[in-house]
């Protein structure tokens, strides 16, 4: 199988179906059989799993895992990564804010790289409507304090939530179970580094879709948290501690 598409879903029975059946259509049309897309309907209490599973009657590349304990999206990706079968396997938001033609550039322009990650904040990327300042400081501010101070990933968008991999790489780094929470993308970007995988950056198209349950300050602290487990778990406190 070339591709594995892994779409993590928590309560997202209204901005899935869209989503879901564009990629569907898209990847299917490409690729016919050599392509599943897995949705991982995690700890949902609507019709996430029923609308997933109707699409699946429709395009049998679609597969539904259930996920009932509260995983988190990062155990959710998890999850839906593990049970792959593709060459290269890639996740992305369920809300479809990545048009599927964007989603695969950037499987064709992975080349040898273990990664390839989409980005908002680089020359090319389409951005609609443009993100609120708060928004755009909050990441600003992320990405130059964590991401590249604390972690030494030099990438402009690590949290965008579209990204492919080969499955040499994966491999390599689904050692140990990798952060459930927000930033379980830092930590698996950092793995694929660590494992001495190249990660390229590449320009997405990107549109804001509302409907998110949870809000701006809540995703923040948890973002917080999420990113202070990764640093514990890594061990980077450990060696700054021994090298006082």
């Amino acid at each position: 199988m070339k591709l594995s598409i892994v779409i993590p879903a928590c309560n997202e029975e209204h901005r899935l179906p869209k989503a879901l059946d564009a990629y569907a259509r898209f990847f299917s049309g490409r690729f016919d059989r050599d392509v599943e897309i897995i949705v991982v309907a995690n700890h949902c209490s609507d019709d996430t799993e029923g609308v997933a599973r109707r699409a699946a009657e429709t395009y049998p590349q679609i597969r539904v895992l259930v996920e009932t304990a509260r995983v988190g999206k990062g155990g959710a990706v998890e999850r839906g990564m593990r049970q792959a079968c593709g060459e290269f396997i890639g996740f992305v938001d369920a809300d479809g804010s990545t048009p599927p033609e964007s989603f695969f550039r950037l499987m064709e322009n992975i080349g040898e790289n273990g990664c390839i990650i989409g980005s908002r904040w680089i020359d090319g990327a389409v951005v609609s409507p443009k993100q609120s300042w708060m928004r755009r400081l909050a990441s600003r501010i992320l990405n130059k304090i964590f991401v590249h101070g604390v972690f030494g990933l030099q990438v402009s968008d690590s949290q965008c939530g579209a990204k492919v991999f080969s499955r040499k790489a994966l491999e390599a780094v689904f050692g140990e179970p990798i952060e459930p929470g927000w930033a379980f993308d830092i930590d698996l970007l950092c793995r694929v580094k660590r494992s001495g995988y190249q990660i390229k950056e590449y320009p997405i198209e990107w549109h804001h879709v509302p409907g998110n349950p949870t809000t701006f300050l809540v995703m923040s602290l948890q973002m917080l948290a999420s990113v202070r487990r990764v640093w514990k778990n890594s061990g980077l406190c450990r060696r700054k501690r021994g090298n006082r």
